[in-house]
């Protein structure tokens, strides 16, 4: 089974920038499409970008369109996020997670990585 480690986190003026990462393990990790998600408190889960198994091709929601570039190391089976002019609505945990069509493949996920944008 993959496991998905990421870090990263922490807090952050808004305006600031944080940089993602997520380790993941197996020898697979090329096989598959990858992406960031978040989840608010009180909030649902939600598709944050998405990167095409050798990262030729990259997705955004609205949210993270000219914020937010997503980037991956299949060499390091890591995937990368990217994140600058930071909102305090950007505050959330991050998970990444093999993804298609902004829906997660994998039914498990990594402990997530907080970020706190301070306004």
């Amino acid at each position: 089974q993959v496991q998905l480690v990421e870090s990263g986190g922490g807090l952050v003026q808004a305006g600031g920038s944080l940089r993602l990462s997520c380790a993941a393990s197996g020898r697979t990790f090329s096989s598959y499409p990858m992406g960031w998600f978040r989840q608010a408190p009180g909030k649902e889960r939600e598709y944050v970008a998405g990167i095409s198994k050798r990262g030729g091709s990259t997705y955004y929601a609205d949210s993270g369109k000219g914020r937010f570039t997503i980037t991956r190391d299949n060499a390091k089976n890591t995937v990368f996020l990217q994140m600058n002019s930071l909102k305090h609505e950007d505050t959330a945990v991050y998970y990444c997670n093999a993804a298609l069509d902004r829906d997660p493949l994998f039914s498990f996920w990594g402990q997530g990585t907080q970020v706190t944008v301070s306004s």
